[in-house]
This record gives C-alpha cells, sequence and structure tokens, in this order.
C-alpha cells in the first residue's frame, strides 16, 4: 500500500482545515467593493495595493489597513492623501465590524455622507477632512457611542448638528470651513479637549464652554453671540402688541367656541371624578405587584415619623412630624435650580414609584406637579444624630463635582432620613452590564473609560473630604448611574459610614474574621470604597454578578489567576470583540490590588487613578496615532 509522504501531509491539512486566521469572505468581498466606490471607478491592480477578491486584509497586504494581530480583523483604514475620487459606502465599509479608526483626510471623495454609518459601531475615530462631502449630517451618527475623535472640517456640509451633542465621550470634533447651521448645541465641553466650528453659518448663542476653548472656535459665524465672542446676545423679543379691536372682534366668535369646548371638557372631567369617588367607596380586593406600587406620599399628623405601612400588597407611604406640627419646616433644600421652592407639602401630595428596597431603606420615583421627576431614598434607622446629618449634608453640599450626583434636599425626624436626588433616566452602570439596556454595545473602551472616570472622581472626592472622613460608604454598580448625556455619576455619596454597612464589603474577605477585626482602626470608610472599587472593576472585566448567596467574585478571580487561567476570567463579550488582552490584564492587576484582604496593602485612589489613566492612554496611542 502506498504511503502519502510526510511532506504533503501539511498542504493536506490546510486544505482539508481552511485557515481560521483571515478576515471572513464576505467582508473581504465588502471591503472591495468599498473601495471600487471609494476611488471612482480606478482602483489600482497593482499587487502591492492589495484590495482584492484573492487576497486577504490580514494576511496578505492592503494599502492603508491594519489588521489586530490575535483576532485577524480589520481595525484600521487609513488612507490620507490617496487621491481617491468616489463615494462613501457606508454598507459595504460596516460589514468590518471590529474596524475602531477610519481615516480619508485630503482626498476628493464627493457625495452625500451615507445614514448607514450609523451601523459602524466600534469606530473611535472618524476622520474626514479636506474632501468634497456635502449635504446634512445623518441622525445615525448619534449612534456611534464609542466614537471618540471626529473631524469634518474643509467639506461642504450643512444642515445642523444638534445630533452629534449626543454622543458620549467624544474628545474633539472639528467641523471648520463648511456650511453647517442653526444653533451649536450643548456639547459636553467639560469632557472635550478639542473643538473648532469657525467659518460656517451658526447662529444664536454660544453655549456654555467651560471656558476652554476661546474666539477661534468660533469665528467666521456672523450670526453667533455670547462669550466667548466680544457681541453679546440681544435681549429676547418683547410681548407682541394687543389685538386691534377690529381683530378682537373677529376672534370673539373664535373664542366662545373655545370657552364651550373647555366647559364641555370640564364637565366631563367633574363627571368622570364624580365616578371615581364613588367607586372608592365600593369595597374591592387589588393586588398590585410590589415590584410596580404606584404608591401616595401623603401627610398623617397623627404620627410621630416617617413610615412604611404594608396592608396586602399595597404599601402606603407617609411621613409626619409630631415635633413641628407642619411637615414642610423640617425639609431642607440645597442650592440647586431645580427645586428652588420645594416644599415637603409637595412631596407628600406628588404620586410615588417604589423602586426598590435596600438593607438600609427605600427608593422611590417621585413625580411633581410641574412634571419634575426626583428620587427619593428613604434611611431607616441610621445611627446619626439630626445635627450632624446637617452639618454632613451641607458639607457635601459645598463640594460640587459634575460626575457626583448631589442631593437636592434632605428631611430628617428622629427615626430616619430622606434624601432627594434628581431622576437620571438613563439607568445604572449594574443594568448597562447585567440588563444591556439601551441595546448598545458595551465594548472594551466604553468599560474603560467608565473606569477611569469613576476613578477620577472618586480621588476628587476623597481628597476633598479626606480631614472630614466621609468616603462614599456604599460604592457598589447599582450606584453608579448615567446622566442624560450618558456620562457616568457617582450617587448616593456619603449616606453610609462602615457602622452602618453590616459588614457587607467586609464578609467577601475570607481570610479576615468579623469578630477580630477593628473597623475603626483598620477599615476606614476610605479603604472600604477602595475595596469596593475593586469589586466594581471585577464586574467590568468579568461581566458577572455579585451574588447575595454566598459568591464571592474576588475570590473566584484569585483562584482563576491563581491556576494561571486568566483568560478565563475576563467576559466572553470582550474576547469575541478582539479586546487588548495585555490591557485587560494590566486591569485586572489594578483590581486585584484594590481587593487586598489587608487594608494597608491596598492604593489609594489617587494612585488608581493614575494607574488606570496610563492603561487608558496606552489604549488610545495603540488605536491611532493623532494625525
Amino acid at each position: 500500500m502506498n504511503r502519502i509522504p510526510i511532506c504533503v501531509l501539511p498542504i493536506l491539512i490546510i486544505l482539508i482545515f481552511p485557515v481560521s486566521n483571515s478576515e471572513e469572505e464576505n467582508v473581504r468581498r465588502s471591503l472591495v467593493q468599498f473601495m471600487e466606490k471609494l476611488s471612482g471607478g480606478n482602483m489600482q491592480h497593482d499587487p502591492k495595493w492589495g484590495w482584492s477578491n484573492t487576497s486577504d486584509p490580514c494576511n496578505d497586504t492592503w494599502a492603508g489597513v491594519t489588521c489586530d494581530s490575535k483576532s485577524h480583523t480589520v481595525k484600521k483604514i487609513i488612507l490620507d492623501e490617496f487621491n481617491l475620487t468616489g463615494t462613501l459606502d457606508a454598507i459595504s465599509l460596516c460589514s468590518a465590524q471590529s474596524l475602531t479608526v477610519l481615516s480619508l483626510n485630503r482626498n476628493n471623495i464627493s457625495g452625500l455622507m451615507p445614514k448607514e454609518i450609523g451601523n459602524c459601531k466600534h469606530l473611535t475615530h472618524l476622520y474626514l477632512s479636506g474632501n468634497k462631502l456635502s449635504g446634512d449630517i445623518p441622525d445615525s451618527f448619534s449612534q456611534l457611542s464609542n466614537l471618540k475623535r471626529l473631524d469634518i472640517s474643509t467639506n461642504s456640509f450643512s444642515g445642523q448638528v444638534s445630533g452629534l451633542s449626543r454622543i458620549s465621550g467624544l474628545l474633539s470634533f472639528l467641523a471648520e470651513n463648511n456650511q453647517l447651521s442653526g444653533t451649536i448645541p450643548d456639547f459636553d465641553f467639560f469632557n472635550l479637549e478639542i473643538f473648532n466650528v469657525s467659518n460656517n453659518n451658526f447662529s444664536g448663542p454660544i453655549p456654555d464652554v467651560k471656558g476652554k476653548f476661546t474666539v477661534n472656535s468660533f469665528l467666521g459665524n456672523s450670526e453667533l453671540c455670547g462669550k466667548p465672542l466680544s457681541n453679546s446676545c440681544p435681549p429676547s423679543a418683547p410681548p407682541p402688541p394687543p389685538p386691534s379691536k377690529t381683530e378682537s372682534k373677529r376672534s370673539s366668535k373664535n373664542g366662545f367656541l373655545i370657552y364651550s369646548g373647555y366647559i364641555i371638557l370640564a364637565l366631563v372631567v367633574v363627571l368622570l371624578v364624580c365616578l371615581k369617588l364613588i367607586s372608592k367607596h365600593e369595597p374591592k380586593e387589588e393586588k398590585i405587584d410590589s415590584k410596580e406600587v404606584i404608591t401616595d406620599i401623603s401627610s398623617k399628623h397623627s404620627g410621630t415619623s416617617g413610615e412604611l405601612k404594608n396592608t396586602g400588597n399595597r404599601s402606603e407611604y407617609s411621613i409626619t412630624s409630631a415635633e413641628s406640627g407642619v411637615a414642610s419646616s423640617s425639609l431642607v433644600v440645597l442650592t440647586s435650580s431645580l427645586v428652588n421652592e420645594l416644599r415637603f407639602d409637595d412631596l407628600l401630595r406628588a404620586p410615588a414609584e417604589l423602586l426598590g428596597r435596600g438593607k438600609h431603606g427605600s427608593l422611590y420615583k417621585v413625580l411633581l406637579n410641574d412634571g419634575v421627576i426626583l428620587t427619593v431614598k428613604r434611611i431607616k434607622h441610621w445611627g446619626i444624630s439630626n445635627e450632624d446629618f446637617k452639618k454632613r449634608m451641607e458639607r457635601i453640599d459645598r463640594v460640587k463635582h459634575p460626575k457626583v450626583l448631589p442631593p437636592v434636599a434632605f428631611y430628617c425626624p428622629k427615626q430616619e432620613k430622606l434624601l432627594v436626588y434628581e431622576y437620571q433616566p438613563n439607568g445604572s452602570l449594574f443594568k448597562l452590564l447585567h440588563g444591556s439596556q439601551l441595546g448598545q454595545a458595551f465594548d472594551w473602551g466604553s468599560r474603560l473609560s467608565i473606569a477611569t472616570s469613576i476613578a477620577e472622581t472618586l480621588a476628587f472626592m476623597h481628597q476633598e473630604f479626606h480631614e472630614d472622613g466621609i468616603a462614599h460608604g456604599n460604592l457598589k454598580s447599582t450606584n453608579i448611574l448615567f446622566n442624560r448625556n450618558m456620562e457616568p455619576c457617582i450617587s448616593e455619596y456619603g449616606l453610609m459610614v462602615v457602622e452602618n454597612q453590616d459588614q457587607s464589603i467586609l464578609s467577601q474577605i475570607d481570610s479576615y474574621k468579623h469578630n477580630v477585626l477593628s473597623r475603626d482602626n483598620i477599615y476606614s470608610t476610605f479603604k472600604v470604597d477602595i475595596y469596593a472599587f475593586g469589586v466594581i472593576l471585577l464586574e467590568l472585566l468579568t461581566g458577572k454578578l455579585i451574588q447575595n448567596n454566598g459568591f464571592d467574585l474576588a475570590s473566584w478571580v484569585h483562584s482563576v489567576v491563581r491556576e494561571e487561567w486568566t483568560v478565563e476570567v475576563f467576559d466572553k463579550a470582550l474576547i469575541s470583540e478582539g479586546a487588548s488582552e495585555e490591557r485587560m490584564v494590566n486591569l485586572l492587576q489594578v483590581a486585584l490590588k484594590c481587593v487586598h484582604p489587608s487594608p494597608n496593602e491596598r492604593p489609594n485612589v489617587t494612585q488608581i487613578a493614575v494607574m488606570i489613566n496610563a492603561i487608558k492612554n496606552e489604549e488610545e496611542r495603540s488605536i491611532s496615532s493623532e494625525p
């Protein structure tokens, strides 16, 4: 029997088992089609150019293409000054779902900006300067949630750019030398590093740029006004003059019809109210889901303090004050433009939704009559005097940071405390990690940015409150909320102290027992914050829940790392995305330092912020060098 020569076996293996470390065939074909349209039908056929269906962008050489060395997927396309004269085909381009950088500066690309560009979900850098692109900026740009740098300068774009302000985390925006119009939206100028909209057709007042950008960023827009420009904005237009006699006669007939309609509508409302009052006197059974219970906060002056009464499946929340006789006298409104004239009676009358209960109290969503939505945190049995509580709240109110959610008011009878906050509509880090709300991909870059933001914010707060000894005390992913711009904000800062934590965090450490610890000396609240932040980092890296049934995330990570299976720790979504294993390991090392069993071995939060910033800067450098 003839034997197959050994030297032929590798060839057979390659033929039988196709090479997997290459970009998928349908992606290659789409990218070739993208280049055909981009070059205007004049695509080069030089083998050194690549960009053909018979070659691979990662295993062969394609001009301007850079691939990830591990996942072998296209990460960057940089084609600056290639004299490209065609159009931008975003449908074909975005088939390369791992693409993070697209740079087409200083070519002759024309046509409209396709709305399909919003499908390039992982784009972090988009450079289109010096082309002939025209038309409106599509609304789909706001779907590029990972975009950090955008340069559309020196084109012929027109229309408004309002949707771009919804991109959270944008670091630079260059749009000078276009024909853009409308008002300049309120970008996140606190985080923006580079901004220029000069030589356009913008009008109206310039938003507050936090003193970061000079007049050079706004020149060439004759109808712009306000700082930093020298021309101030005109006062708002006066009210229109009263109508003449002839106009009032003409409108009187219309007015009669309108008022008649109002009277009929009022009669209908009165009838409905009467029916509702009658129905209330009729006995009936109600079944309300405790997760969706809607409660009325009402005043009952016969009690002594706030209490939560459960009647069947219905929760009735009542707050009273026997000390003053008037409940509103105990509500302290802090410096907030949101609720300048808030009274306790307003809270009592407002409908409230029970959002959840925890070890330390309950959380309610309250809708005021003027449409303002607030969150009320109710804490029971907190071992701190009213005077100390007031001093703590007023001290926290004096320290302002844009990434810390401040209380807008508080109430402190004898047995419980109420904290009032502005409601944040975009949920928490916990829900984003484990609930995938808003339908957006939570990639490595976003997680690293959130870790950096939390660390920097916590470092600021620890420094400000070091002398006061006020740490967060209950830091966790459910207390990291996202504001309207999807920026992470730390909520409930300073509400808890170690004595009131019930050792919830300390119980996760195997090597220390509760009866051996001296909480006042060894475990300061600042060290507990460090441990809690380390757990948040582990959540970001692993995507795993922190269970209440004894699952110890820190111990599990330690055990996996100890067995040298470090890659098994990371969230599979990050692995499939092709996130840098080196930088994930670096962040994991920071997390493990934070959750060290010995508090004295944990770094302070300023050191942590520096370490995470270094990882983020390395990530930015690896994505793209600034052109």
